[in-house]
């Protein structure tokens, strides 16, 4: 399965974004999905996921309740909504796939999109 990820822009702390992750080549609905994100000199980390029928979710501590995590299986989609954005927010997003379990480690993860890049400013 091909990901790309788009949505990313620059945001003033509090502002909202929503990230998009499109998938083709294959039944996305056949795969986990996570979020994963890169700040500037730091590793890459876990945001979120979503299983396969979007009837389970789980976040990283430092975005729960603030972002959510949702999955159209119609269109092949899946989405990041990103609210009360602060400025550790700031990274490089990516949208990742697996066919296994939703995992916070990159390592379970086959099928990785180009990032999109979120900037949030004081």
């Amino acid at each position: 399965v091909q990901l790309q990820a788009s949505g990313g822009g620059s945001v003033q702390a509090g502002g909202s974004l929503r990230l998009s992750c499109a998938a083709s080549g294959r039944r996305f609905s056949a795969f986990i999905v996570g979020w994963f994100r890169q700040a500037p000199g730091k590793e890459r980390e876990f945001v979120g996921a979503i299983n396969r029928s979007g009837g389970q979710t789980e976040y990283a501590v430092s975005v729960k309740g603030r972002f959510t995590i949702s999955r159209d299986k119609t269109n092949n989609m899946v989405y990041l909504q990103m609210n009360s954005l602060r400025p550790e927010d700031t990274a490089v997003y990516y949208c990742a796939a697996n066919q296994e379990f939703i995992s916070t480690r990159l390592t379970e993860y086959d099928y990785w999109g180009q990032g999109t890049l979120v900037t949030v400013s004081s």
